[in-house]
């Protein structure tokens, strides 16, 4: 990192005055504070009066080189004065100080030791401060730095040059496309401000695709990193480093992979199957095939099960509750609309993973075999029985339609040539969907009959498994917050809502309560007990509030993740008891999302309302005990 590439003109200020030490600070201050670098100067300025209370930063020659990092930095950051008239800045040879350098630099990492050592390799050439003293204006200030660094790091500079030149690009994508994808984005972009690395991300959301890639600037980029827990159509990126990663990376190791990028491997696109660029293990490729498939489920099941609440809302049990939910007609329109996109779940959910496993041949397969599993079909009852396979046979029908197709295309490979153009027009759609049908019938039977076991043994639990039942579900919310665990109890919670019909479900409402208390009791916490968190942090916190409600566990992942091992016990032991409570409660809700929008249409509201109360103030409290009181700001040697 260059010294002219942390300084611009706005943070120069020549011929200034300053009475004392700590107008000089406040003078720097007000530089920085321009460029956006600081999120609390206040803070900030807190740092740099505690690094100067262990020794002044003043050298020989008048010249000061004030330096602190901070929680309060956004990014490194200089800013520089020259005085009309020094002041005692407590410099050894006891002469004032007209000539000062101000360095912010982020708590984490160690790169204003190098920006000091270039500075100070600098300074000590008497006619590099005296050309800085002597410069006219600010553009002139920074011409003399840039030269001076050129001639003393020539090499270095030339290597800093040309990764500043580098043109990255990545693509993120989650399985629910709300916040790790966002997160990922930011965490590369800021990586690259701060590795001077050209960096632009694509982001693909739950609203769609934003910020797309163009194909100019893909054809001029170095390098490609790809942070996605779901498919992502790398054929546009044939011939260019690719690195592909979890998303969680994106997050946690921006600045290492933007590193990695410029030596990751040439990807060639040849047929694009799951099995991408660095042969992920086995258990990864099946996560990334089943979110796919999820993420796809989820406008489905959250756009019709908000209809489908809607309805009991808009409805009146009293003219029949038999029919509750389509007694009027209003009720009626939005029961059948959220119905007709809700039974699109689960051939859906197949579809897409069997998209992600054989491409577009498999994804036809995967919709009839969830179609099929829905519907119960077997070699006795081809047009479907009365015991639907349900979420399990579409999950089965997923991995078995892609993996078929695997098989089928390899069989196919031993055609003739000729026949090439026949194979995804008839051969593929014809014998994939036989061989589909065939599995089905024979699964069906198998995961129906599974099926009502499992629920009839729900149905038959005491209260005391049901609580217990609730507190694994609603802690598993907790435990990863969009990870794995997170989506296994919520797809477990959907599941049970189609065995409910329509009139609610318990374990669905211990589900989403379990995912609501984590940003909730984050927020309390840095509401009630500010010391504990950042400042950063803080003002983020009430944002939470907000998420929670909204059923959005993701608000807490940074939290989390900045401080796993107090954060999350006590986030899942706090989603625990209100799963536990609203089990306990008999609460049941009929929509797999919308947090407080369905309240209306919950059972037990009042018990539901008590036992996220209860939840998100244990986690609060929890938060308080485990997590340690901070600092008023870092200080760095």
């Amino acid at each position: 990192m260059r010294i002219v590439d942390l300084l611009s003109q706005d943070k120069v200020s020549l011929g200034a005055f300053a009475g004392d030490r700590e107008g000089v600070i406040d003078l720097l201050i007000a530089l920085q504070r321009r460029s956006g670098a600081l999120s609390d100067p206040a803070a900030f300025r807190r740092a740099i009066l505690a690094r100067e209370a262990q020794g002044s930063t003043a050298v020989e020659g008048g010249i000061a080189v004030p330096h602190a990092k901070s929680e309060s930095v956004r990014n490194p950051s200089l800013a520089a004065c020259v005085l009309q008239k020094g002041v005692d800045y407590g410099a050894m040879d006891q002469k004032p100080s007209d000539l000062f350098f101000m360095i912010a630099a982020p708590a984490d990492g160690d790169l204003h030791l190098e920006i000091l050592s270039h500075l100070m390799v600098l300074l000590m050439d008497p006619a590099f401060s005296q050309q800085l003293r002597q410069a006219p204006d600010a553009a002139a200030f920074l011409k003399t730095i840039d030269r001076f660094e050129t001639e003393k790091f020539g090499e270095q500079t030339k290597s800093d040059a040309k990764r500043r030149g580098a043109r990255i690009l990545a693509v993120t994508a989650c399985p629910t496309g709300i916040a790790h994808t966002y997160m990922a984005a930011e965490a590369l972009e800021q990586a690259g401000r701060r590795l001077g690395i050209s960096v632009k991300a694509e982001t693909q959301g739950s609203g769609g695709a934003k910020n797309l890639l163009t194909r100019e600037e893909i054809a001029a980029c170095d390098a490609v990193i790809v942070a996605a827990d779901r498919e992502v159509d790398l054929t546009r990126f044939d011939g260019k480093r690719l690195l592909r990663v979890p998303v969680s990376d994106g997050i946690h190791r921006a600045e290492e992979l933007l590193r990695e990028a410029e030596r990751a491997p040439v990807y060639r696109c040849v047929v694009q199957t799951a099995a991408a660029v660095e042969n992920p293990s086995l258990g990864r490729r099946i996560y990334q095939q089943l979110m796919n498939g999820v993420s796809h489920m989820l406008p489905f099941v959250i756009g019709g099960g908000i209809l489908i609440a809607l309805a009991f809302l808009l409805d009146d049990p009293s003219i029949n509750y038999a029919n509750f939910g389509s007694n009027t007609p209003v009720a009626a329109w939005f029961k059948n609309i959220g119905g007709v996109a809700f039974n699109f779940m689960l051939p859906i959910l197949a579809g897409y993973i069997a998209l992600a496993i054989a491409d577009r041949p498999g994804l036809m397969i995967g919709f009839v075999g969830g179609a099929l599993a829905v519907s119960g079909a077997t070699f006795s009852s081809p047009g479907g029985s009365s015991v639907s396979a349900g979420f399990l046979g579409a999950l089965i029908a997923g991995f078995a339609g892609g993996y078929l197709m695997l098989g089928l295309r390899r069989i196919c490979d031993l055609l003739p040539r000729s026949m090439e153009g026949i194979k995804p027009i008839l051969l593929y759609p014809v014998a994939g969907l036989l061989a589909i049908g065939f599995f089905m019938c024979v699964v069906n039977p198998i995961v129906g009959q599974l099926n009502t076991s499992l629920y009839s043994g729900l149905e038959r639990m005491g209260s005391g498994s049901k609580i217990l039942l609730g507190i694994v579900l609603a802690g598993m919310m907790a435990i990863d917050m969009g990870g794995p665990f997170n989506k296994a109890a919520y797809v477990f919670g959907t599941s049970t809502l189609a065995a409910a019909a329509g009139q609610g479900s318990d374990v669905m409402a211990a589900v989403m309560a379990g995912g609501m208390v984590p940003p909730i009791a984050i927020a309390l916490a840095s509401t009630f007990f500010r010391n504990r968190f950042t400042t950063e942090e803080q003002k983020s916190g009430p944002v939470n509030y907000i998420m929670g409600l909204c059923f959005i566990t993701e608000g807490a992942i940074p939290y989390a993740a900045a401080d796993p091992l107090h954060v999350l016990p006590a986030c899942v032991v706090g989603s625990g008891v209100a799963g536990a409570l609203s089990m306990a409660f008999g609460c049941a809700i009929p929509a797999p999302h919308g947090g407080i929008f369905v309240f209306p249409v919950t059972a037990n509201v009042g018990g539901y309302f008590i036992a996220l109360a209860a939840g998100s103030v244990i986690g609060m409290i929890l938060l308080a005990i485990l997590k340690p009181a901070r600092s008023a700001g870092r200080t760095m040697p």
